[in-house]
């Protein structure tokens, strides 16, 4: 169990690094970017995440071009922690917080890149996520979040791109902790608690300050996660900002639960609310290929084998692909902000019955 991170003076519990501090099979730790040049012609999201008490390892890219979008993804047996890598996807941490790179060298598959990340703003670690159904915890789990900048190039099918510049924008999290992956486990006493639940996160960059949005509600809009903090551009001296509760106004675009725009806000007692205006540009249909959504042959930490790498292609414009795309939304987004726009991530989910916006139990 021994690995070379026990030579250093790291240790947070009694046993080798590679023993997480908890047996719960759900713990995990995961690396996930997005990467865009600020328009809706390519959006690209991108992850690799570890399962230590699932013996699983595993990494994907998710391109969105127009109505196409491409995934490549793999699936490992996890051996050694300290190495970050999936068949053809890696991660290469040159300064911890700052720089790092991103690679899949896969020429044979749909979509290869090797991009290194800068960080524009320091890391900020948001407050702890918490869930519990019944009394088990089933989501514990620490997170930070920074925005930044990309260098490199990115080939989809038969065409390149250089990720070279200033105008290659993105946004990247590390968390870990505890949270449901792999194969579904019993369901056990049904659960009494409301069901519906309304996610929102957004990672938005301006050009000297980043903001960060995130909620979560149940169908009564009752909350159990909610932030809203301005982290200004590295060089600003100034400490994080707290903006005040986070408020939404999302509209849908008839008929679904893709939003088509959106307002959101911050209300303080001891100043004027702040208000952004949210227009979509591109999504990442995360239910698609990528492990985050509920296929049944692929999920985050599910077992594959030794190795398995594959590509998938889906054509978006198709109503039935479109139905199976139900689940969690990446778009690169604008914002705009007292005359100020900016870019970023503006992710959602709205699940089950959903009393403000109309939406039963049915998606």
């Amino acid at each position: 169990m021994l690995s070379p991170f026990d030579d250093l003076p790291i240790h947070q519990i009694a046993a080798p690094v590679r023993v997480v501090g908890t047996s719960d099979r759900n713990f995990y730790d995961r690396y996930y970017f997005n990467l865009h040049a600020c328009r809706e012609d390519l959006f690209a999201v991108f992850g690799l995440g570890q399962y230590p008490n699932l013996g699983v390892t595993d990494a994907f890219v998710a391109v969105t071009e127009g109505s196409v979008q491409q995934v490549v993804r793999a699936s490992a047996e996890l051996d050694d922690r300290g190495q970050p890598v999936v068949g053809p996807f890696s991660v290469e941490v040159h300064e911890g917080l700052q720089r790092l790179t991103f690679r899949c060298d896969a020429p044979e598959e749909t979509v290869e890149m090797e991009v290194t990340w800068e960080g524009g703003i320091p890391a900020h670690l948001e407050l702890p996520h918490q869930n519990r159904r019944g009394a088990r915890l089933i989501t514990d789990t620490a997170r930070f979040f920074q925005t930044g900048r990309w260098q490199g190039w990115l080939r989809v099918g038969d065409h390149r791109v250089d990720v070279v510049g200033d105008e290659w924008w993105g946004c990247r999290d590390r968390s870990w902790g505890i949270r449901p992956v792999g194969d579904a486990e019993p369901a056990g006493r049904p659960s009494d608690q409301p069901q519906g639940f309304l996610w929102l996160y957004c990672q938005m960059q301006f050009a000297g300050s980043s903001i960060l949005y995130m909620l979560g509600e149940d169908r009564f809009a009752d909350r159990s996660l909610e932030e809203g903090v301005r982290v200004w551009a590295n060089g600003d001296e100034r400490p994080p900002q707290r903006l005040g509760r986070p408020e939404h106004e999302l509209h849908f675009v008839s008929g679904t639960r893709w939003v088509d725009h959106a307002t959101l806000s911050f209300r303080r007692l001891d100043g004027p609310e702040l208000t952004i205006e949210v227009t979509p540009l591109a999504n990442s249909y995360l239910a698609l290929g990528t492990g985050y959504g509920m296929d049944r042959d692929w999920r985050h930490g599910m077992y594959q084998g030794p190795l398995v790498v594959q590509s998938r292609r889906y054509d978006l414009g198709d109503p039935e692909t479109s139905a199976g795309a139900y689940g969690l939304v990446d778009s690169l987004a604008r914002f705009e902000l007292d005359g100020e726009v900016g870019y970023g991530l503006f992710e959602y989910a709205v699940l089950g019955p959903n009393d403000r916006y109309g939406f039963g139990s049915r998606h």
